[in-house]
């Protein structure tokens, strides 16, 4: 039971009839929130919020929970929207002001619609009102919903999506509902960026560029928060920050005008084919086709997931055959909304399809539709029969493929007309408009034979210290339906909380999205996986390694059904083993550094004498044992000392370094380069032919003297330099070294008898 249900169970043991004795008597009574033009700081709106009388129905939570339990809800549902419109007439909420008021989701769900339009022909003049509404009405009563906004739009009222971002729902519905206003969750402004925020965000933006609307931020408590909004794109903003809810509207906040894009009264639409503008080019072509670009059209559908909308006509109930019943099915499995419409089509023509049958005169019997809509896609096949009366196959249509949005929201909108509220019998619907999450699958009801085993093992995952979830894969963005004691411990969030959400509301930034890429490939394809990841403690934000074993459940038919997550915490272990690479990483660079001092020379950064005569004498060992040879350049710079003398040690280090560099400068990848003393170098090249060392390593000393002669870019100096090569001239370092300085000396001296 919750807090709600608990203050409403004592209310109705004092008095059962209390709550519809109340909404007799019309005792509720109105307080108003502003909301403000967060650029110029003024007061534009007023949200009109409901309260009972003091007592046990004062909290608007428990007197809505009394009233469902009375089965009064809708009556109440009126009463405050009446009360509503009437006090901010009585406390002078006038044009360019606006109310906004609300509707109760289930009454939409459940209700005619015919009471909002009955308060909009009464709503007194002068008074400006947005309407509240949630992605969820949409969903159970598109039909009535849509013909209701079109009524409230043309009795001059406004429109604002409630909740944006609570549910995928809300961006799918977003583009044909066609908000001024939306409003974006508490928890966009209240919760740490993630992912998902970032993508509602992209979402809600796009959509408020492309029409006008305006976005609000709810929830704005403080500075932070208000910077936050203003990050998400918000224009307005309500929130503790700006007021409390009061009786009457606060002076505190100068008054403003709330300026909301106009738009065209809505038309009624006749069928989705009559959306397409008069200019539009027709093609015409059989059934094959239009099949497969259905097809492609349903799997543009599958990309985008939990924010998408298919609504589709399939003229007659024998076109939806098994074959699509079963794509029909995997698409509510993954979409947000899918439905069907077509002559003979049953409610539900496949598990999770919104179906319609049409009527004899309905214009829908002659055309085959397909619309595709989410937050950055839309795309719709419109066509109309010809007439033909061959097979089924060759019957031809005309038809358009579009991608314009505002042509493809109307086509939806045409569609979803013909969708009517879910029978008697249908399967019941979630907050989310998904069936709703079971909050504990190990039902006993559902074991009579084995009520001890079920019992037992309840008690041992109550009792486990590592969290349990179980989520179920065969409903659109896999719910969860379980989690165990420990799961709400790791995560911060209560059962009731999390239950019918997905796990990704534990991501966040640091997530891993490859790790998540890998978990939902294993889903997809019904397999078991571990990943270790980042989540976060919901309350505190805090970040812990999560790692998760995921393992699939499959049905009696081999159908999947359910994955069972074992989650643990292993933060610690992370941790430790994040700090002992640390230190391996610190100790490996210790040890670089020490090589560097013990192997290279501190100026150039090549192999010092050392280093380079154990490398060569390696190299030699290889060489006899491969039958090659080895060459070796010895490199003296030309009167260096009077580079060091005329312009200092400085400018005499800066062409020792340049020096170096143009010895690798175009030599072999494998060569050593070394620098043996105050202005002489070697460059061993290992692996010649053993036959060719000679000449090689004196065409390697041609080119090199070369590249030093024209000197260098600071000074102009030049170089000597002699050759030897294994096994010619020696078996060793120093008898290589020996016959190389002989011949660079031979080199320069040459040089000065030139």
């Amino acid at each position: 039971m919750t807090v709600a249900d608990e203050v409403v169970a004592v209310g109705a043991g004092t008095d059962p009839a209390g709550v519809t004795d109340l909404i007799a008597r019309g005792d509720v009574r109105t307080v108003f929130q502003p909301i403000v033009d967060l650029d110029e700081g003024t007061v534009v709106a007023y949200e009109a919020l409901s309260r009972g009388p003091a007592g046990p129905w004062e909290r608007p939570d428990a007197l809505f929970a009394a009233a469902r339990t009375q089965g009064a809800l809708a009556e109440l549902d009126v009463l405050c929207r009446r009360e509503a419109l009437r006090s901010a007439v009585a406390v002078g909420i006038a044009e360019p002001l606006a109310v906004f008021v609300n509707v109760e989701p289930e009454v939409l769900d459940s209700e005619p619609l015919g009471a909002l339009i009955e308060i909009a022909d009464a709503a007194p003049e002068g008074l400006r009102v947005v309407l509240e509404i949630t992605e969820r009405a949409i969903a159970a009563r598109p039909a009535e919903l849509l013909a209701c906004v079109r009524t409230l739009r043309r009795a001059g009222w406004q429109i604002a999506l409630d909740d944006v971002g609570a549910d995928d729902m809300s961006l799918a519905f977003m583009p044909l509902l066609r908000p001024d206003v939306v409003k974006l969750d508490i928890q966009l402004v209240q919760d740490r960026p993630s992912p998902a925020i970032a993508g509602i965000m992209n979402a809600v933006n796009a959509y408020a560029q492309r029409t006008g609307a305006v976005v609000l931020a709810e929830g704005i408590e403080d500075e932070k928060h208000l910077d936050i909004a203003r990050a998400l794109g918000a224009r307005l903003g309500q929130g503790f920050l700006f007021g409390r809810p009061a009786a009457e509207p606060s002076n505190a906040l100068p008054r403003g005008v709330l300026e909301l894009a106009e738009r065209d009264l809505p038309r009624d639409i006749d069928s989705p084919f009559a959306c397409l503008p008069e200019d539009v080019v027709l093609r015409r072509s059989s059934k094959p086709l239009l099949v497969e670009l259905s097809k492609h059209l349903e799997r543009e559908a599958l990309a985008h997931g939990s924010t998408c909308v298919v609504v589709s006509a399939f003229q007659y109930a024998h076109h939806f055959t098994p074959a699509t019943a079963r794509r029909y099915r995997e698409l509510a499995e993954r979409v947000g909304f899918v439905a069907a419409v077509g002559a003979g089509l049953p409610a539900e023509p496949a598990p999770g399809v919104r179906g319609a049958d049409l009527p004899g005169d309905d214009r829908l019997r002659d055309e085959w539709d397909i619309v595709v809509m989410a937050p950055h896609f839309s795309a719709a096949l419109l066509a109309r029969d010809l007439g033909d009366r061959g097979p089924d196959h060759e019957r031809r249509f005309e038809f358009a493929l579009t991608y314009e949005r505002e042509v493809v929201s109307a086509a939806a909108e045409a569609l979803l007309s013909r969708v009517l509220p879910a029978p008697d019998g249908a399967r019941p619907r979630g907050t989310d408009g998904t069936p709703p999450a079971r909050t504990d699958v190990l039902d006993v009801a559902e074991a009579p034979t084995n009520a001890a085993s079920v019992s037992v093992l309840r008690r041992a995952l109550a009792a486990t210290t590592n969290g349990v979830s179980i989520a179920d894969v065969t409903r659109p963005d896999h719910p969860l339906v379980y989690v165990n004691a420990a799961f709400e411990r790791l995560s911060g969030l209560r059962a009731d909380e999390i239950l019918g959400a997905n796990c990704r509301v534990l991501q966040g930034v640091e997530t891993d999205p490859a790790a998540v890429a890998r978990i939902r490939a294993a889903i997809e394809q019904g397999v078991e996986c571990r990943e270790t990841l980042v989540n976060y403690r919901h309350g505190t934000g805090e970040a812990w390694w999560n790692e998760i074993l995921l393992a699939p459940i499959f049905d009696e038919t081999g159908r999947l059904v359910q994955y069972v997550g074992i989650q643990n915490d292993v933060t610690a272990r992370v941790e430790a083993e994040r700090e002992l690479a640390e230190e391996r990483a610190r100790s490996e660079a210790y040890l670089a550094e020490m090589e560097l001092l013990a192997f290279r020379d501190p100026l150039t950064g090549l192999l010092n004498r050392r280093r380079v005569a154990e490398l060569l004498t390696e190299a030699l060992e290889r060489s006899r044992a491969a039958g090659t040879g080895i060459g070796l350049l010895y490199v003296d710079v030309d009167d260096f000392k009077r580079v060091n003398d005329g312009h200092g040690h400085a400018a005499g280090d800066v062409v020792l370094v340049e020096v170096a560099d143009r010895l690798r400068e175009g030599g072999r990848p494998d060569a050593l380069y070394a620098r043996v003393g105050g202005d002489e170098f070697l460059v061993v090249l290992p692996d010649l032919d053993r036959d060719a060392a000679p000449a090689l390593t004196a065409h390697a000393a041609s080119a090199l003297r070369r590249r030093l002669g024209s000197g260098t870019a600071s000074r102009d100096v030049s170089a000597s330099v002699g050759s030897s090569s294994y096994p010619v001239d020696g078996a060793d370092f120093d008898a290589l070294l020996h016959a190389a300085d002989l011949r660079m000396y031979a080199d320069k001296a040459r040089k000065r008898t030139a």
